[in-house]
């Protein structure tokens, strides 16, 4: 039994959630690959966060979210170059993670930095659910 279904791109929501879609590929890539790959993992050159005292478990952790950056932009280019019916779902998915992120960075457990993933946090959450909705919407059969 295959891991995958069969190819299915019978999507019918709209053109614009799916550049989103590449959109939101192209920043889970770079975010990834630099929490993965900085020395720093962005920590100290982006967020601004000191890591002179006990900074290896902060840089580790950013590590740990790269890779799942990089895991979902992979399951994102997946929904759109072969699985299309799943966009809205992906997009479902993306947006309950950007709700708890933003909810954990500025309530729960607020970030003490002025980090811009605390801002973008906050901001995908309504730029999310527009794509959502954008993806539920059905187009309307071209005329024959």
């Amino acid at each position: 039994m295959p891991i995958l279904p069969a190819p299915d791109n019978d999507y019918r929501g709209s053109r614009l959630a799916v550049w989103f879609l590449w959109l939101q590929i192209a920043v889970n890539a770079f975010r990834g690959f630099v929490h993965v790959l900085w020395a720093d993992s962005g920590a100290g050159r982006i967020a601004g966060i000191d890591l002179t005292h006990n900074g290896a478990p902060v840089v580790s952790l950013l590590a740990a979210v790269g890779a799942d950056q990089l895991a979902w932009g992979v399951i994102e280019l997946g929904a759109v170059l072969r699985y299309r019916r799943w966009i809205p779902t992906v997009l479902a998915f993306v947006l309950a993670k950007q709700v708890v992120g933003a909810w954990l960075l500025w309530i729960w457990k607020p970030l003490g930095v002025e980090a811009p993933g605390k801002y973008g946090a906050l901001f995908g959450v309504p730029v999310i659910a527009l794509a959502l909705w954008l993806s539920l919407r059905t187009r309307p059969e071209p005329a024959r």
